[in-house]
Formats: C-alpha cells, structure tokens, sequence
C-alpha cells in the first residue's frame, strides 16, 4: 500500500474547496458524472481509432445511493487509470494557482467556478463527503485494480484492490451535515437538472413500466416489469443534424425541455456552428404577452451537453434572453464572472452570430410568407421592438421586417407607412405626423375623430412602445409620433391656416376660473382652442411629452416620474354655441350646473368620471330634463 500526501501548497485546502470554490454543494453530482462521461467518450474514441480492441459493451453510467451506510457511488465503464495515473491525476494536483486565485477571490461573491476550475472537478466531491474512495482499473492489457482513499485532509492511501472490469467507480461517505444528498429524490432531481442530456446512458435505480406481452393463448396481456431506470435522453435534438429534423421533432423537444408549457413555440432557430468557433443549439420563439411579464430564464446552457445554467445575461444579447431553448458550446468561458464574460472577445463573436441568426430566421419568414408573419406579428412585436431599441446591429436587420399594425389591423413596414401617410399626414413643418391609439375601445371617439379627418391611426398597445417611438423619433428627423388623444385633432397635425376665435380674450378670461374650480389644478389645465363648430365643446388631452416619458419610466427610466400624477389639459372649443351660451347664461346656479355637465362630458369622454363623480353626473343629467 502507498500512503502519502497530495502535492498541496496548504493544509487548509479542502476547507477553501468546501467554502469558497463551490458555493453551490449540489453540482459535485454534476462533476462527478461529467469526469465518468469523459472516460465514457475517451474509450469510444480509442476504440474508434482501433487503439482499444476490446468490446464496449454497456457503457451506461449507474448512480448508487445507500442510506443505512451512507454513501453515494458513481461507477462508469470508460478507460480507467492505472496506479500511476492515479498518482498523477489525482494526487500531483496544481494547487499553487488555485490558491492565488482562492485567495483572490474568496470574498467575492463572483467565486463560484463551474466546469472543473483549474481540474478540481474530483475534488468537489470533499463538499459532501467526509470520505472518498476511488476503485478503479484501466483498460489497457494486464492492468490491475487500485483503490484511492482520502477522508478529506491532504493524507491519502493507494493500494492494489482487485476489479472485476475496467471503469471507475467513486463512492463518497456522505459528511453529516450533507446526509440530504441520500435522499432518493434530491439526487433524481439534481440528475434531471444537470445530466438529463448527457452522451451516456445515466442508470439510476428501477422503474415500473408496463409491457404488453402475449400468455400462453397467445393474448397479449398489460404486464408491470421493472427496468432499470434511464434519467436522460442521450441524443437531444440540438446534436442532431438539421436535415434530420421535422417540424414535430423540434416541438417535441420543446415540450421535453418545458413540460409545464401550455404553448406552442411560434418558430425555432437551429444553430449549428463549427468555425471560428464551436456553437450548437436551438432557439424558441415564445408567444411574448402582452404585460411584459416574460421569464429570463428559460434558455438553457450547456457544456458538452452538461447543465451549466440558465443565466445566460452576458452570453446572449439581453433581448434575446426573451427566446427559450437551448446553447451549447465548449468554446464559451464559464468559469469567470459575467463582468469578464461581456468584454471576452469569443463571447461577443458568439452572441454577436446568435443575434444574425435570429435575424436572418425572421427576414427569412417575411420575405417567404408575409401572410405568416403578420399572423405572428402580435405575438413576436415586443421581442423585435425591444431588439431594435437594445441592440443597434439588430435594429439595423429589423428596419426589413419590423411592421406597423393600424386600428384596420393593416400592416405597414416602416418605409411603406411613410409613403401611405405623407400625402395627408404631414404638418406645417414638413414632418411626417405618425397617429397612434394605445387602447382602440378606451379612445375610441378620438381615433374616429382622426379617421374623419381622412387620417390613419396606429395601434400601438403594448408597454415599450413609448420607448419603441422614441428610438424611432431619433432615428427619423422628419417624424413625429402623437397619440390621438394627445390635443384636439384639428391641433394634431398643424397646417398653415388657423380658425379665428368667437370668444374675445376677455370672454375666455371670465370663463378659464369658472372652469378650473371644478378640476384637480394639480393634474388639469384649461387651454382654448379655435376648433369646428361641429367639434365637442370640451375634450380633455393629454400631452404628448409628460404622458410619453411616465408610460417609459414603468418599464425602467425615470423611475421617479411613476409618482407624477397625470397631466390633462381641459380643451374648451371657443366656437362652439354652448360655450357662448354658458357665457351669456344670467342664472347663476343654472350655469354652475351646466358648466359641471359639460366638465363631466368630457372627463366621462376619457374614462375620467368615477365613483360619487359618476353618480351624481347621472343623477344631473335626469335633473337637467
């Protein structure tokens, strides 16, 4: 037997491993399983090349758990190590930059490493265990078995130990205050979290199924057998060439990946990718609702088919983080911070080929079949708004596909709006004026005014599309966006020639206090306007800017401005024969009740009159009869 020390530069190198290089203590399973896959893959590789002349065989990886004597094994039927290998690999481990880096990092919460940090892989196994015992026998002619043994401090044993068959199987005597790693189903739910893609078969314990068998009659009867029980599918969808695939496939694997999913995907994207760097994967259009209400954390990352996590901000653009699916690639750094992720030159080359393919898959679609996508438009329009608006590149693709929808559910691209507005639609200043409704039934008496003035309106509904029109503003010098409700719709679009007014100034002076007093000054103005005298006496508005900048502030910006109260402006048409009428009216109360009906009117006109307001101005209306 050989008994020694690990080439360690410290004694306190297993606490460091336990505290700080694995914060998470349920990803040992993952590492573990990874080192027996990769011995798994090594072997197929030298028996592919004729280097290994033996049979395969079964090559399924089996997990053990045994609660009476607590311990948890992983054995695997790949190439093995020799004594020496064993020496080599796991005793002549480089700790000298671990220990930099550990003493770097150890107070930070970026500490984490994944994927086998500087080849501590095996040693996540002392997060868990109080001891670990390695049998193992290589596959090469005439090897013998050796057990490795550590309890966790740099003391450890060697010895030759008969074994029966090539492979490795580590058991980990579980520490006492780990024991809820023997729970069967802590240990099923770690399995189906990081290994339900691996390349190789994961054995772990047996399962019921029902078989169909024919008796001595010949009747085929349900019969309950137990099988061992397979936790992954070892050739998922994204491996497999796109040619291979249908429609149904790719569904199918969508549901694999979210069985709690109630929809279908829209379209997905199959990435596959071998220079300059290596790139696998397949990406979900999800039907993005309406409220913005959307879960960042539904695209999935992999390493060689192993979990890693499904916090890919850094990785792929942040819009694109509303796709579901999932990445794999070797090739991406993942053992560093996510501040070190965004400036490494791979991963911007990387996500920078993710944003082109979601580009080209969507330009693809509206150039095939327009039909199609305006079908889709709904449920795709924020993910391409919030693209545009985030990432330049992006926008430059989408200005192609991105569309207009008006309240006549037509749809326009960018350019061919412009050219089916500037004939009626452009002001004063040779700005095109681009009409919008955010609610078709809640403004619907301006979007009717507007229509009657022979202009077009934009449905615009959904909670960036003030961010969406602002980018757009910047973009585009000679547009303009309002909403319909944002002035009168003489005042919308401003041409050269102006009403003159039936009011003097003097009038509308002696008027303006007679309305206000039945405002909140705080959010209502009183302004007049020389409007038709087929127009409403009063219509309140809402200007543009102040409305536009608190819709922005509530999907991030000024997040001060959410506590603003709304701002209206009381438009009173100074042509209109009512408001002479009011003026001329002797009977004072008789006024006051008028001059409260009209203010009602209109506050009723913008969805404004409610509660005791509500009631008193129908019980009002009755009186006036």
């Amino acid at each position: 037997m050989q008994k020694g020390k690990i080439n360690v530069q410290t004694e306190n190198i297993f606490p460091i491993i336990k505290k700080f290089l694995y914060s998470d203590h349920e990803i040992f399973l993952r590492e573990l399983i990874s080192n027996a896959v990769d011995a798994t893959q090594k072997l197929k590789t030298l028996a592919s090349r004729g280097d290994f002349k033996g049979e395969l065989g079964d090559l399924a990886i089996e997990v053990k758990l045994d609660k009476k004597a607590k311990t948890i094994s992983i054995s695997d039927k790949g190439i093995g190590m020799t004594a020496e290998e064993v020496d080599r690999f796991i005793n002549q481990i480089a700790f000298s930059s671990a220990e930099e880096w550990v003493s770097k990092y150890k107070t930070e919460s970026e500490a984490n490493p994944i994927i086998g940090h500087f080849g501590l892989g095996f040693y996540s196994s002392f997060m868990v265990a109080s001891k670990v015992d390695l049998h193992t026998k290589s596959y090469k002619k005439n090897s013998k078995g050796v057990q490795w043994s550590c309890d966790g401090t740099p003391e450890f044993s060697l010895e030759e130990k008969p074994k029966k068959n090539r492979g490795t199987e580590v058991v980990l005597h579980v520490a006492d205050d780990s024991l809820e790693f023997l729970e069967e189903s802590r240990i099923l739910g770690l399995l189906n979290k990081y290994c339900k893609f691996l390349p190789v078969e994961i054995i772990f314990g047996t399962e019921k199924l029902t078989e169909k068998k024919q008796d001595d009659k010949g009747e085929e009867k349900d019969v309950t057998v137990e099988k061992p029980r397979i936790i992954n599918n070892t050739k998922p969808a994204w491996t497999q060439k796109p040619a291979e695939l249908k429609d149904e496939d790719y569904k199918s694997f969508y549901r694999e990946l979210y069985p709690m999913s109630f929809d279908e995907p829209l379209f997905n994207i199959h990435l596959n990718v071998d220079y300059p760097f290596t790139l696998t994967g397949i990406l979900y259009f999800p039907k993005v609702k309406q409220n913005f209400e959307v879960q960042r954390d539904k695209i999935q990352l992999y390493c060689n088919q192993v979990f890693v996590t499904d916090s890919v901000e850094g990785i792929v653009p942040d819009f694109l983080t509303l796709l579901h699916g999932v990445i794999d690639s070797p090739d991406i750094p993942l053992n560093v911070s996510r501040s070190f992720l965004q400036s490494d030159a791979n991963v911007k080359k990387i996500s920078g080929h993710i944003t082109k393919k979601v580009a080209d898959k969507l330009e693809e679609i509206f150039k095939n079949n327009r039909e199609d996508f305006e079908k889709k438009w709904d449920d795709i329009k924020i993910f391409i708004e919030y693209g545009m608006i985030s990432d330049e590149k992006f926008r430059e693709r989408a200005k192609k596909f991105c569309l207009l929808k008006n309240t006549e559910e037509k749809y326009f691209t960018l350019d061919e709006y412009k050219e089916h507005i500037k004939g009626q639609q452009t002001d004063k200043d040779k700005k095109l004026v681009h009409l919008y409704a955010t609610d078709k039934d809640g403004q619907h008496a301006f979007i009717e005014a507007a229509k009657d003035k022979g202009y077009d309106v934009l449905l615009l509904d959904t909670p960036i599309d003030s961010h969406f029109v602002n980018m757009l503003e910047s973009e585009h010098e000679d547009v303009t966006f309002k909403r319909v409700d944002a002035e009168v719709v003489d005042k919308l679009i401003a041409k050269e020639d102006e009403m003159p007014s039936k009011l003097s100034d003097e009038q509308k002076d002696k008027l303006k206090p007679l309305l206000q007093k039945h405002l909140d000054q705080q959010q209502f103005q009183v302004t007049f306007e020389n409007l038709s005298e087929s127009d409403h006496p009063m219509v309140i508005t809402q200007p543009e800017f102040m409305r536009r900048m608190k819709d922005m502030s509530a999907v991030g910006g000024m997040s001060y401005m959410g506590n603003l109260p709304d701002s209206y402006m009381l438009v009173v048409n100074s042509n209109h024969r009512l408001i002479g009428k009011l003026l001329g009216e002797e009977n004072a109360e008789l006024q006051e009740k008028q001059i409260k009906q009209l203010v009602d009117l209109a506050l009723l006109a913008k969805n404004l009159l409610k509660g005791e307001q509500l009631t008193r101005f129908v019980q009002r209306s009755v009186d006036l009869f």
